[in-house]
């Protein structure tokens, strides 16, 4: 294949897909026309369903660069079709001609530059896109996302904002001063309207849509072939069920749809001000923002209607459309390289990496804080479908289909139905042409065939007991937005659980405190609120290294900061927009301690009193805030007391981290051992530390710096220690889930230690087991990347870590047998550092880790996700349960991702749960397992319904009689109906049991099942209908010759056909007869012994009779 055919875009990223260009040819048009008139239209039904066969039909290949229409196969195992036409977008002449002029009016030098810059920035950028003399670039668009031609790299790109290969240097330098007109109408052209469109799409539309779906189509084809035939009742009967099926499709896919546009329209005509070159603000409608605009954050707060980094000012935002939390987070500028005290190296701008300077769409601003005679500004790095929220309402339009075992089997038991039915089509026609029978008669009756030995009523009947499972769920407080899911939620054999929040309580306790004076640690206290510790600066870090903030006088943040707050029983206050008018800077928050705690005076000459000699008002100001770092694991500030000279710098963290922040010396010699205590008893430790900032640095000074310059030399004060208690829930839900033989694992941020601490307490891993902790270190300085490997028992946290003994550790069946380990005797731990270095350098082993895997700390977000897809590759059925908080990603890629957060973050997440227990996973799986169940039950009956009316038409066809047109009226809709709706409704059974349920339909057992019900169903039929010709009372029929003639001409030799003859045959002995009722009753009772033999009740049902 021409390699200029062929494309990769997406290369390396979850959506990756294979490009072909395409041209039309005029000649294959007019062939595929002519076609689709010769077929009625069924061709181009075929070509509608089969996009690629669509375009390889009509078109001709051609080279990417210059194809007219282009086809995408996604590189996943799904490998799906799309198809999308080329477009062209026209470029006027650029505005870079007036660039100079403009400049020359602007008389700040600075402005200048800028202006120049992105003129010149601007011109490199078209010319990567734009053809070199029609100035029209070439694009299409895929799932609301535009692609456009690189005459660079040859390929079709997507076009990025300034989140990308932007470094923080130039996003001051070269985009604070804001876009001309020109420039912003210029990158409009190119990245469109900044919206989110969800458009409802019309009743008809869906109803069109839905109506040529494949299945409902064969419906039509069967109730039209039976109004042929004159069998009137039971296609009145499809035709309901399918009106009511289509009607309540397109009720729950219109209210999907109207639930997302609700949730976008948000912010889709927000007002915004922006700053131009020219330092001229401008007003706008968010929908023409574009990436490089500088956005005016409100002092009241907003809807963010794009993403953007803060350059200007701090935000207090909520972020629980995103996160799932509803904590307000602090967000601050963007460190500004170029201007800091100490530099800390240009690095490139990146929204994750810097989320917590950046501002995400669809989150809400709450509050802003700001300098006096400046503006809190935002430059716009994204917009549209590429933000944040963008993104996740595309995984919500777009999801990647069910790859499901039942499914797949589900069509391969189907083309078996169809080769019956074929060889019953041919059959027909043989043995028609054979009695002289009409070609009008022959084609009904050969088509008539199919309609017996593939029921339409199929898919219906398979849906039955996912919708009543879905019933079953909303009752105990389960929501699903994909039923389709409920079937693989029976098969779930390994659960995935967030920590905090899930397994364990949403807020801290504190437990207490334990200082560290001349570099020794002192006894805990449990008592923090005390005149003794008012003023030292263990209780000043506490006070201040937060990111707490007043809401309308309450006092919000995170919940470890407000209780670590709330225990020394201080007072925040906040300055008001009025106070900071007044001055020019920000008016730092405030923090005090009640005036009961302080000493109301001090003894002379009382040396050990010397510390309390210090002023009557005593109040520290928070001067600077570096917020929460994930990557980092810490906080800091930047703070003074009132009236003392120099500032002080105090951090908080993972107490590891700290450590190795902080001057050796200060770090007490039993620092490990402390720790590993607290850790292993399931505390959560946070470090604390301290130093004092040079006096030559000012206000303006500390603005500016870097977190680096801050977070350094620092002295080590000691620990507080936070009890997160389990939920009531947790243990015996996990017992239950351990005796159903499903694994469950431990996915969370927080410490290594404490993660396997809180594994043990609530029977996760059994105090028997034994848990290995594998570091793996990255290659460097020339050394390759290695693994050691540690007992959790033994592991101390000393930067030596190899030295710690492992030779007790099976390290060859690690690398060689690990599937010999028992998994009720080994388990493995590993942070979220070395399972990244595992995936890169040592991908070998991740199979076999995944296996035995029982804990995973300080994980971040994508590594979550990264997570549930290696134990998905070890064919592992997944299921993941988080409060929504940063598991966004892993509860939609799980087969069943189950939300304990309402909030928005979580309308990705295929089940929600009103509870926020786990008590919600044993339920979803029982009521999976059943739902499974009835899937199977119902197959297998309607298979063998198939079976059993095609047999007994075809032994009655052997005396020229067949089943009259309210008999199978009786046995469709009095029989089979009745049956498929009620066997559907076994509840699930009261129990999680150790046995599973199969995953497909291609098994031993069920087979056996299905061909044994058969072939007994056979024998009885056969046995009925030549038992009683033996009789002494039976007497055989004799058809009129003219009947006989009539039978040939419109009779039918199978299904529902036949009723034609039964109209005209005068005497009617071709259906009033001995073998034709006895036939009929046997049947009848086969259905209802086949429903009885195939409704399974316990392990996973309930029995048939509670029904």
């Amino acid at each position: 294949m021409d390699k200029e055919e062929r494309k990769t875009i997406n290369q390396g990223q979850e959506d990756e897909m294979e490009i072909y260009g395409y041209n039309l040819c005029r000649w294959k048009l007019a062939i595929v026309s002519l076609g689709v008139v010769c077929t009625g239209g069924f061709l181009l039904l075929l070509l509608y369903w089969m996009p690629e066969w669509r375009v390889k039909a009509t078109c001709i290949r051609a080279a990417v660069k210059d194809c007219e229409v282009v086809l995408l196969r996604t590189t996943d195992e799904f490998r799906m079709w799309f198809c999308a036409k080329i477009r062209f977008l026209s470029l006027e002449t650029p505005p870079f001609s007036s660039s100079k002029s403009m400049a020359n009016k602007v008389s700040n030098g600075h402005a200048v530059h800028l202006t120049e810059n992105l003129a010149e920035e601007n011109r490199l950028e078209m010319n990567k896109y734009s053809q070199s003399q029609s100035q029209q670039i070439r694009y299409f668009t895929h799932h609301s996302v535009k692609y456009f031609w690189n005459d660079t790299l040859h390929n079709f790109v997507f076009l990025k904002g300034l989140d990308e290969g932007v470094s923080c240097t130039s996003i001051y330098e070269k985009h604070s001063a804001g876009l001309t007109k020109g420039m912003h109408a210029y990158r409009k052209l190119l990245y469109g309207v900044n919206e989110i469109a969800v458009k409802v799409p019309s009743v008809f539309k869906l109803l069109i849509k839905e109506v040529l779906n494949p299945f409902y189509i064969f419906q039509l084809f069967s109730v039209i072939l039976w109004s042929t035939d004159e069998y009137y009742y039971y296609a009145i009967a499809i035709v309901i069920m399918s009106v009511v099926s289509i009607i309540s499709s397109l009720y729950a896919i219109r209210k999907q749809y109207i639930m997302l546009h609700d949730m976008v329209a948000a912010h889709s005509t927000v007002r915004v001000s922006v700053c131009r070159v020219n330092e001229e603000i401008q007003e706008i409608f968010s929908t023409d923002l574009v990436p490089g605009d500088v956005m005016v954050i409100p002092l009241n707060g907003t809807v963010m209607p794009c993403d953007a980094v803060l350059i200007n000012g701090t935000c207090i935002v909520n972020e629980s459309m995103l996160t799932g939390e509803s904590v307000p987070v602090t967000k601050t500028n963007l460190p500004n390289p170029s201007v800091d005290v100490k530099g800390m190296g240009d690095e490139l701008y990146s929204p994750e990496t810097h989320r917590r300077h950046t501002l995400f769409c669809g989150t809400t601003v709450i509050q802003t804080r700001f300098y006096t005679g400046e503006l809190v500004k935002a430059i716009v790095v994204r917009t549209g479908f590429s933000t944040s929220k963008g993104q996740l309402v595309r995984s919500i339009l777009y999801p990647k289909p069910t790859d499901f075992k039942l499914y797949r089997d589900a069509y391969l038991f189907l083309l078996c139905l169809v080769a019956v039915a074929g060889i019953g089509f041919i059959y027909t026609i043989i043995n028609s042409i054979l009695n002289e029978v009409e070609v009008g008669d022959i084609i009904i009756e050969s088509l008539d065939i199919i309609t017996i030995t593939v029921p339409p009523a199929l898919p219906a009947a398979m849906t039955a007991g996912i919708v009543y499972a879905q019933r079953r769920l909303k009752k105990v407080g389960i929501f699903c937005i994909s039923p389709q899911r409920i079937n693989i939620c029976g098969q779930l054999n390994l659960v995935c659980f967030d920590k905090t929040g899930t397994l364990t309580e949403d807020g801290l306790d504190l437990w207490g405190i334990q200082r560290v004076e001349n570099t020794r640690f002192l006894l805990p206290e449990e008592k923090v609120c005390n005149e003794m510790l008012v003023k030292s600066q263990f209780v000043a870090c506490m006070a201040t290294c937060h990111s707490l903030t007043k809401i309308e006088g309450v006092l919000s943040g995170d919940p470890l900061d407000l209780k670590m707050f709330e225990a020394i029983g201080w007072i925040l206050e906040e300055a008001t927009e009025e106070e900071t008018a007044l001055h020019n800077r920000i008016m730092p928050t405030v923090v005090r301690p009640p005036k009961q705690l302080l000493p109301e005076s001090t003894p002379a000459g009382n040396q050990e009193m010397e510390l309390f000699e210090l002023p009557a008002i005593y109040e520290i100001g928070i001067v600077r805030q570096f917020p929460f770092s994930s990557a980092l694991q810490r906080m800091s500030v930047v703070a003074r007391v009132l009236g003392d000279r120099k500032m002080d710098a105090y951090v908080k963290g993972a107490p590891e981290v700290i450590a190795g922040l902080c001057k050796p010396e200060t770090v007490p010699v039993d620092f490990e051992k402390v720790l590993e205590n607290y850790t292993k008893q399931g505390f959560r430790v946070i470090a604390l530390a301290h130093r004092k900032l040079e006096s030559k640095l000012t206000w303006h000074k500390v603005q500016n710096i870097s977190r680096d310059a801050i977070e350094n030399n620092m002295d080590f004060m000691g620990l507080i220690i936070m009890q997160n208690k389990l939920k009531r829930e947790t243990p015996a839900v996990l017992e239950d889930l351990h005796k159903a033989n499903i694994r469950t694992v431990m996915v969370t941020g927080d410490n290594m230690l404490t993660a396997v601490s809180v594994a043990r307490d609530c029977g996760m891993i059994l105090p028997q087991d034994k848990v290995i902790i594998a570091e793996a270190l990255p290659p460097k300085d020339g050394k390759v990347a290695k693994i050691n490997w540690h007992y959790a028992d033994t592991l101390t946290q000393s930067s030596d870590s190899s030295a710690v003994d492992s030779e007790a550790i099976p390290i060859k069946l690690v690398h060689d047998n690990l599937e010999d380990l028992q998994v009720t005797r080994y388990h493995f731990a590993m942070n979220g550092k070395s399972f990244s270095v595992i995936l890169e350098h040592f991908q070998d082993l991740v199979p076999k880790l995944m296996l035995h895997g029982t804990v995973f700390a300080r994980m971040a977000p994508d590594q979550k996700t990264q997570l549930v897809e290696a134990l998905q590759n070890v064919d592992y059925f997944v299921g993941m349960c988080g409060d929504g908080a940063n598991d966004c990603g892993a509860l939609k890629r799980a087969h069943g991702g189950i939300s304990l957060s309402e909030l928005e973050a979580s309308v990705a997440s295929p089940f929600t749960s009103k509870t926020p227990s786990i008590s919600c996973v044993p339920n979803l799986i029982r009521e999976g397992r059943a739902a499974l169940m009835t899937s199977f039950c119902v197959f297998k009956f309607m298979a063998l319904y198939s079976i059993i009316q095609y047999f007994s038409v075809t032994l009655l066809y052997s005396i020229l009689s067949n089943l009259g047109d309210f008999q199978f009226l009786f046995i469709d809709l009095a029989i089979i109906l009745v049956v498929v709706f009620t066997m559907s409704l076994n509840p699930a059974w009261k129990e999680l049991v150790a046995q599973r349920p199969p995953s497909g339909l291609i098994s031993g057992a069920l087979l056996f099942s299905v061909l044994s019900q058969i072939i007994i169903c056979i024998g009885f039929q056969s046995l009925g209908f030549f038992w009683v010709k033996q009789q002494t009372w039976y007497k055989e029929s004799h058809p009129h010759s003219d009947t006989q003639e009539a039978f040939n001409t419109t009779g039918s030799l199978y299904g529902n056909s036949s009723h034609l003859y039964n109209e005209t045959n005068p005497d009617r002995h071709n259906i009033e007869n001995y073998e034709n009722t006895t036939v009929f009753f046997i049947s009848s009772f086969q259905y209802l012994i086949v429903a009885i033999a195939f409704s399974k009740g316990k392990p996973f049902r309930q029995p048939c009779y509670k029904n």
